[in-house]
């Protein structure tokens, strides 16, 4: 079956808006914010009752400068095996939001989207309205930034480093010249000192 394109809400001038075609999706709908809710509960009205997932994109350069975007698939409730399914309906909708928009949350049509809705405001820092419990879930809560945006650094944000300890000998090893026997002494002097040091701690450990 060839894909094709249902509209169900107003779309808009989007360069994005037609997407090539795509074998294992029947439907793609592009929606707004303000309609979303009544779009996904028209289609899980229809039967797309099973939300597979809730993802995210960055166009950097466009607007609205992100989707949201919405896998929904129709399983059929009265099918005992596999080969009776045959192959799921599946519909795609893409919701474009702009910088700062936020977007309600379907949580309470698909409590399953709780962790996705979490996942791409972590990653991409697009808000759910309503939802439950909005806060990181793979990032620490102290993280700077939002690591899927198309403007985040690529060596990651700037984070103060643990300071390592001071090497005994370093100012004395080169790269072709070998440390005196000074410095070698007192290397050698530390790591009997951090070996005895470990040995004694997985002893204690162990008693």
């Amino acid at each position: 079956m060839q894909p094709r394109s249902t509209k169900t809400t107003s779309t808009v001038v989007d360069p994005t808006a037609v997407r090539p075609a795509i074998d294992d999706v029947d439907e793609i709908i592009r929606t707004t914010p303000a309609e979303l809710r009544g779009v996904l509960t028209q289609l899980k009205a229809r039967g797309f009752s099973h939300l597979t997932d809730v993802g995210g994109a960055d166009y950097l350069k466009r607007e609205p400068r992100f989707d949201v975007v919405y896998l929904l698939t129709v399983l059929p409730t009265h099918a005992a095996t596999i080969a009776e399914i045959g192959k799921p309906r599946r519909a795609r909708v893409l919701c474009g939001v702009d910088e700062g928009q936020s977007v309600p949350t379907v949580y309470d049509l698909w409590p399953c989207a709780n962790w996705a809705e979490r996942e791409v405001f972590d990653l991409f820092g697009i808000p759910f309205s309503g939802h439950p419990d909005l806060r990181r879930i793979e990032m620490p809560d102290d993280w700077e930034g939002h690591p899927l945006r198309k403007d985040y650094p690529v060596r990651g944000p700037g984070r103060d480093r643990t300071p390592r300890p001071p090497f005994p000998g370093k100012e004395n090893v080169g790269s072709r010249i070998p440390p005196t026997r000074e410095a070698a002494e007192r290397l050698r002097q530390e790591i009997n000192e951090r070996l005895h040091h470990g040995n004694g701690k997985s002893g204690e450990e162990k008693a």
